[in-house]
């Protein structure tokens, strides 16, 4: 949970909103909520997160078009069911050499729109990337 939490944290900042958003876990996956102010709470990642974007106004983040948005929705699905809970280092080598493969046209992953969906993805592998640099670290100091 921390981690989404924290995702969830950046996020609001990015997005320009005030801080004040207080995130618990729920469940063995500790799954994000966020209690409302007017309102049911929230349940998980992606649905948190397009929620703030709604409330920074900044809906062109969940894509433009018919198309886009059911994209943008496809890679954030992506990102929960695919990248989130990885540690396994052969799973996030595939997992890294298949986003390469399919961004080699590509500037953002929807095409040349920047999204929520880059947003959570990038939050998503930064975690493997930081352990891919500390063990070369490692690599090279031994």
């Amino acid at each position: 949970m921390a981690a989404a939490a924290t995702e969830l944290t950046l996020l609001e900042k990015s997005l320009g909103l005030s801080k004040g958003n207080k995130y618990s876990a729920q469940g063995e996956r500790q799954i994000p909520v966020l209690q409302t102010n007017n309102g049911p709470s929230l349940t998980g990642l992606t649905t948190i997160a397009a929620h703030l974007v709604k409330q920074a106004n900044k809906e062109y983040l969940l894509g433009s078009t018919a198309e886009e948005k059911a994209i943008v929705q496809q890679w954030l699905e992506y990102r929960v069911t695919r990248v989130d809970g990885h540690s396994n280092k052969d799973d996030i080598r595939i997992l890294l050499k298949d986003l390469n493969s399919y961004l080699e046209d590509k500037v953002y992953l929807t095409g040349y729109n920047f999204t929520l969906a880059d947003i959570l993805l990038y939050y998503g592998l930064h975690r493997f990337i930081i352990m891919k640099l500390k063990h070369r670290k490692v690599k090279e100091l031994a």
